[in-house]
This record gives structure tokens, C-alpha cells and sequence, in this order.
């Protein structure tokens, strides 16, 4: 725990049941010093019948070091579960042995007949008394109804969400979108403010006339605009796809890659970097880090948080050019712009993250555009699976860019494959094992840990725009 300063320090009265919760310490830091103090005692001895005996007392004292960080339990204690049961006179019977199982039981053990029992699935994650500040009931005008309660506001939220009038198309629909939503071009014409913004417009304006799809990552590596920007801006000069081979990617207004098989070459590729002992390394030994880990997980309430970056309508006015203390750092044609690794795979080089949407154009490596190009000129139908592409083209090209990884951590750690099979045994394993077996799918899902750099689209892009 001190190793970690967003941590905190857990207290159990009760480690040995599993229903105790702890109370938790924050980390503090001071300046103090640690001593030690010896008191001696030196009786006198006895003169006469009359006469009581003084003890001398000393004391000596001596500097250990000091201490820079203490650990303070400032929170309530009383968030205590019990595994007990009230029975119809009101006594309290311990159910401790009937609920945990501490070694092999019989079948008996399970079929008892036992009173309800169900701990609470959570507990608050506040352990400090918060103020609620209730406001006063608001006072209308005469005249003014309530609105009627129904399903869709009975429950609302802190504030209304700010929508960006993203347009999300499936690929069941007929029709695509040729021009932007008019609350669309008027959030951009406000946030449009300086010259630099119409620049960027530009740019990315020829970026989607010189290749009509694009990842967001894509476009954060190309052009230098600020993230809440960047939100803004894509509604204006593209469409968001949901399904389908171009999933997660924004496509040009009027463009409408179902009826160009050219446009196979920016179908989606979601890679996930395989690691578990059936491939020969465990994810601990992959230079590739994990996010989200479950065994990293710290309490919400931390004395030390990592402070986010929050932006205000000053910033998004200034635009890149504002002076900025991050602005000494990094000059503001580059400020904001990511690796091309976040959307280029290249042969020799590890992805910054384990999982990663690709687009086929840019994979980097001959082997593989090789089979995504096996049926041009003879593309005759454009699927929801595989696209303009030959069907299990996506897990060929899975099982190729998992044999470059494999022969990366090799080369780098090769302690790792000293037991192994050969890489003609391992290649073979990877294209057996990438199949549509559901039990080898879900063995996969739990190897795999994205990283925090990761950005889902899926996830995060229908979340900033919905």
C-alpha cells in the first residue's frame, strides 16, 4: 500500500470473516520525527523505619528518523454486515456455519433447509458524512403545471446531456446521410471562433476528400485539434457507422461504402493481441500493458487522484493557439496529435495497446495485404461479417498478426519459448485455435485485459455523441 500513493490503507476488526468490511486510512504527509523515550526508575534504598523511599526517575531520549507520511482513519466504521439471522422471538442466530464453506463438503451440506440470507450486493462509497445541500423548492409563476411523469423522465439526470448531433447509421439501412443536422453545423459555427479552427476544418475536410473513411484515432494522428473539438467537428463532415464491416469508423457525407467494393480497404479490423500459456506467454511477460485490471483496482475515495485535464468554453474559444503552460512543451501544429502506431500496424513492432481497431489500408505489411486483395475485381456481395472481403479473411488476418507478436516476444525474451513447439507448430496452434469455437472465444475474453490508451469506439464515441 505505501508503494502505491493512491492507495489506501484497509483495517480489518474481523480478517477472518469474508462479510467484515474494512475501514479505510488516508495517506498524509507530514514532517515529523520518531523517538525513542526510556524512563528509568532508581529506588533509594531504605535509611530509616521512618523514612519513605523516593524513586529517581530519568529519562533519556533518542532520534530514530523521521517521518514523512502517516496514515489517518478518518471515516465511519460502522458499514458492518453480519451473517446473522433474526428468528420470530427477536434472537440473533449465527449463520456463519451454515453459509461458508470451509473445506469439501457432501452433497448434505446443499440441500439443507436454511433461512433466507442475502448480503447486501454493495456498500456506499462514501465512509464520510457528506452534506447534501438540499435546495428550496422553486417557486413558478402562476399558471405553471408540472410536467406529466412518465417512464422516460422519472428518473433524470444530474444535468441534460449536451448532444453533438452525431448521425449513427446501421448497416441494415438504406439510406446514408448526405449533409450534416442543422444543430450540427450551428455547435461547430459556434465553437468556430479563430483562424486556426477554420485551418483545421480544412484539413480534415481534405482528409476525407482524399480517403472517405477514417477512425477517430486516425484523425487525432493526422491533424492537431483539441478532443472537445474534435467532437464537434466530425458530426459536421461525417457519419457515424454502427455495424457492419466499417463499425465504429466515420464516413464522409454521401459516401456509401456498401456499393464501392474499392472500399473494402478501410473496413475495420478489431485485433486483440492473444497472450495466455496456450500461446506461450502469460500476460505479465508482454511489454504491452494491461488497463482495467481487476487485481489493480483502488477504492474510489483517494487521497491522491490524477487530476484531469478539465476544459473550459475559455479554451475551446482560444483554440490551439492559446499560450498554455503545455504550449512551452509542445508547439501547437502538434499539441494534441497522436503516434501513427495508435492506427498503423507495421511488421517489427509491437501495437501500443491489446486491443486495436485497424482499418485494412493500414496494415503496414505485404503478407497481409496480400490476403486482403485475394478477390479483387470479384467482389460480388458486400456482408455484414466480412465486407467486400473473402469470408474469414478478418481471422487469417488475426492469426498472421498474432504470429508477428509471437515472434517479437520471442526475439525479446527468448527465455519465454525455450520449451515451446517450433513457429511452423506454433502457426499452426494459432490457426486451429481461431476458429468460431465459443469455448476458445470465451477463454480469450478472459486473457485479455485492454489497455487504458484503448479507446473502445463502440463505447466511448456513441457515449460523447448519443
Amino acid at each position: 500500500i505505501y508503494a502505491d500513493p493512491a492507495k489506501r490503507l484497509e483495517l480489518y476488526f474481523r480478517p477472518k470473516d469474508p462479510y467484515c468490511h474494512p475501514v479505510c486510512a488516508n495517506r498524509f504527509p507530514t514532517s515529523t520525527m520518531l523517538l525513542r523515550v526510556r524512563r528509568s526508575t532508581r529506588r533509594r534504598q531504605q535509611v530509616g523505619a521512618e523514612e519513605q523511599t523516593q524513586p529517581e526517575v530519568q529519562y533519556e531520549m533518542e532520534i530514530l528518523g523521521i517521518v514523512t507520511t502517516v496514515y489517518k482513519f478518518q471515516g465511519m466504521s460502522d458499514f458492518q454486515y453480519l451473517a446473522m439471522h433474526s428468528g420470530p422471538d427477536g434472537k440473533q442466530t449465527s449463520m456463519y456455519d451454515k453459509v461458508l464453506m470451509l473445506k469439501p463438503e457432501k452433497e448434505e451440506f446443499f440441500n439443507r433447509e436454511l433461512p433466507l440470507y442475502i448480503p447486501p450486493p454493495i456498500f456506499s462509497r462514501l465512509d464520510t458524512p457528506v452534506d447534501y445541500f438540499y435546495r428550496p423548492d422553486i417557486q413558478h409563476r402562476e399558471g405553471y403545471s408540472n410536467p406529466q411523469v412518465s417512464g422516460e423522465n422519472l428518473i433524470g439526470l444530474s444535468r441534460a446531456r449536451r448532444p453533438h448531433n452525431a448521425i449513427f447509421v446501421n448497416f441494415d439501412d438504406e439510406e446514408i446521410p448526405t449533409k450534416p443536422l442543422d444543430a450540427a453545423v450551428q455547435n461547430w459555427k459556434k465553437v468556430c471562433t479563430n483562424p486556426v479552427d477554420k485551418k483545421v476544418e480544412e484539413e480534415l475536410r481534405k482528409l476525407f476528400e482524399e480517403r472517405p473513411v477514417w477512425s477517430r484515432n486516425a484523425v487525432k494522428a493526422n491533424i492537431s485539434i483539441h478532443p472537445d473539438k474534435l467532437k464537434v467537428l466530425l458530426p459536421y463532415l461525417a457519419y457515424y457507422m454502427l455495424t457492419g464491416p466499417w463499425r465504429s469508423l466515420w464516413v464522409r457525407f454521401g459516401y456509401d461504402p456498401r456499393k464501392h467494393p474499392e472500399a473494402k480497404i478501410y473496413q475495420v479490423l478489431d485485433f486483440r493481441i492473444r497472450c495466455g500459456m496456450k500461446y506461450g506467454y502469460a500476460a505479465t511477460d508482454m511489454p504491452v500493458k494491461a488497463k482495467r485490471s481487476t487485481y489493480n483496482y483502488s477504492l474510489p475515495i483517494t487521497v491522491k487522484k490524477q487530476g484531469s485535464h478539465t476544459v473550459s468554453v475559455h479554451d475551446l474559444k482560444q483554440g490551439l493557439g492559446s499560450a498554455g503552460t503545455s504550449g512551452a512543451k509542445k508547439s501547437p501544429s502538434s499539441r494534441y496529435k497522436l503516434k501513427e502506431s495508435v492506427y498503423i500496424f507495421r511488421e517489427g513492432a509491437l501495437p501500443p495497446y491489446r486491443q486495436m481497431f485497424y482499418q485494412l489500408c493500414d496494415l503496414n505489411v505485404d503478407s497481409l495485404q496480400k490476403i486482403i486483395h485475394r478477390n479483387d475485381g470479384a467482389e460480388s456481395e458486400c456482408t455484414e461479417r466480412d465486407g467486400w472481403c473473402l469470408a474469414k479473411t478478418s481471422d487469417e488476418l488475426r492469426d498472421s498478426m498474432s504470429l508477428m507478436i509471437k515472434q517479437i516476444i520471442r526475439s525479446t525474451r527468448p527465455a519465454l519459448f525455450s520449451n515451446t513447439t517450433s513457429s511452423e507448430d506454433g502457426k499452426e496452434q494459432l490457426a486451429y485455435e481461431s476458429g468460431e469455437d465459443e469455448d476458445d472465444e470465451e477463454e480469450e475474453e478472459e486473457d485479455f485485459k485492454p489497455s487504458d490508451g484503448s479507446e473502445n469506439e463502440m463505447e466511448t464515441e456513441i457515449l460523447d455523441y448519443v
